[in-house]
C-alpha cells in the first residue's frame, strides 16, 4: 500500500500515462505495451527516493515541563533532609535560583531556545544537586560512626556553592542574551530613524 503512494509509483504512473498518450496519437504503434511499461520503469527509476520520517523529539518547552516536575520531586526530597543552618541557607539560595530559572514566562521562552542551558539546568536538578545532598546524608551517618574526619557539612557547603555559581553563570548567560537583544533593537531604531 505504501508503494502506491510512493514517489517512484507516482513518477512511473505519470510517465506511463505519457506512454498511453503516445499510443493514442499513433506514435507507439504495435509496441505500445513495451513503450508504456518502459516509460513507467524509467519514471520509477528517475524518481527521488523516499526519505525516512524525521524522528519526533520533544521540543525544549516539553523538556522544561518535565524538568519542572522533576524539580518539584527534588524539592519534596530536600524538605525532608536535616541540614546545618549554613548548608540549609546555601541550599535555599540554590533552589531559589533554580526555581526562578524554571519559572514559566519569558525566562522559559529564552531557555527553550538554548538547548545547552536546558542541559545544564537538567544536570543540576536531576544529578548534581540530589547527588550532593544524598552523599552528605550517607557520609554524615558514617561520620557519626567514626568521628575525627572532615565534617560532611563542609563538603556539602562547598558543593552547594559550586552549584550556585554554575546556576548564576547560566542566569548571567541568559541575561547577556537579553542585553544583546536590547542593544540590537536600539541599533535598529537608531539606524531606522536616526540617533537621538
Amino acid at each position: 500500500m505504501s508503494y502506491l503512494e510512493s514517489r517512484k509509483n507516482i513518477a512511473g504512473s505519470a510517465c506511463g500515462l505519457f506512454g498511453l498518450v503516445l499510443t493514442f496519437t499513433g506514435v507507439a504503434g504495435a509496441y505500445w505495451p513495451v513503450v508504456v511499461a518502459g516509460l513507467y520503469g524509467a519514471g520509477a527509476l528517475i524518481a527521488p527516493p523516499e526519505r525516512p520520517a524525521r524522528p519526533d523529539f520533544p521540543d525544549p518547552s516539553a523538556q522544561l515541563d518535565a524538568l519542572r516536575a522533576d524539580f518539584e520531586k527534588l524539592r519534596a526530597y530536600l524538605a525532608d533532609v536535616e541540614l546545618s543552618v549554613t548548608a540549609a541557607a546555601r541550599l535555599r539560595e540554590v533552589t531559589d535560583l533554580l526555581a526562578a530559572l524554571l519559572e514559566r514566562g519569558w525566562v522559559a521562552e529564552l531557555l527553550a531556545h538554548d538547548p545547552e542551558s536546558v542541559h545544564v539546568l537538567a544536570r543540576v536538578v536531576r544529578r548534581d544537586l540530589p547527588e550532593a545532598v544524598d552523599t552528605f546524608v550517607r557520609t554524615r551517618w558514617w561520620t557519626r560512626m567514626a568521628p575525627g574526619t572532615d565534617p560532611p557539612e563542609l563538603h556539602l557547603e562547598r558543593q552547594l556553592g559550586l552549584l550556585k555559581a554554575e546556576s548564576e553563570q547560566l542566569a548571567a548567560g541568559l541575561r547577556a542574551v537579553e542585553e544583546r537583544r536590547q542593544e540590537s533593537h536600539t541599533r535598529y531604531l537608531e539606524e531606522r530613524g536616526g540617533s537621538v
